[in-house]
């Protein structure tokens, strides 16, 4: 499965769930608002599922691309912009979230 993770820049915790997650799945990160790590409509063709961390991202992509937005499962995962990379707090966040996510998913 082909998970894509979405932030603000895709530096901080977009980046730190690419990692945890690159094992297991095939993933990738970006940024919605950041030229050096943005998303692109092909990256979001590549996904199967797109994890955004707020809903604004989701928006973000309804707006800019709404033909991926139509097509893909998009999941908000509530994670504020407040941590840095790899993060001890960040990590314990993620795993919880995106593990329960993919339980449902698989």
């Amino acid at each position: 499965m082909k998970l894509l993770f979405v932030c603000n820049l895709g530096e901080n915790r977009s980046r730190t769930a690419k990692e945890l997650f690159s094992g297991k799945f095939d993933t990738e990160s970006c940024g919605a608002y950041d030229e050096k790590n943005r998303m692109t409509a092909e990256l979001l063709d590549w996904a199967d599922v797109i994890f955004v961390m707020e809903e604004h991202h989701r928006s973000f992509i309804s707006r800019n691309y709404p033909k991926q937005y139509m097509a893909k499962r998009i999941i908000n995962l509530g994670v504020p912009d407040s941590y840095r990379y790899n993060q001890p707090e960040l990590i314990g966040l993620l795993k919880t979230r995106i593990n329960k996510w993919l339980k449902v998913i698989k």
